[in-house]
């Protein structure tokens, strides 16, 4: 019997802790009333389309190595603002410089 009663009082006081957690919670008016602008972000903008480049060139390494993390990945669309185009350019421009060992694969 007291194994049962143990029990019981642990599961009253989980609901107890939950009501606790809603009371100190803001209120949703006000959380409705927060300014919206907070999330927002500015949109980035493809530097290649900025300066309305056509083609990618695999020779141009100083303009390829800054979409490049240090460790010399590529780095994707949404950190970097490239558009999808000039995406897909950077990609096979990456490629064919480390074939030719324009750009290393990796750091040492």
């Amino acid at each position: 019997m007291d194994n049962e009663q143990i029990v019981a009082t642990e599961e009253v006081a989980a609901p107890a802790e939950q009501s606790e957690a809603r009371e100190n919670r803001e209120p949703r008016e006000q959380r409705e009333a927060r300014p919206a602008f907070r999330n927002k972000r500015r949109k980035k903008v493809c530097a290649y389309c900025a300066d309305k480049v056509d083609y990618l060139d695999y020779k141009d390494t100083l303009r390829m190595k800054k979409n490049l993390s240090e460790r010399y990945k590529i780095l994707p669309r949404r950190v970097t603002g490239t558009c999808a185009r000039h995406q897909r350019q950077l990609t096979i421009a990456v490629k064919r410089a480390r074939h030719l060992a324009l750009i290393p694969y990796i750091t040492d």
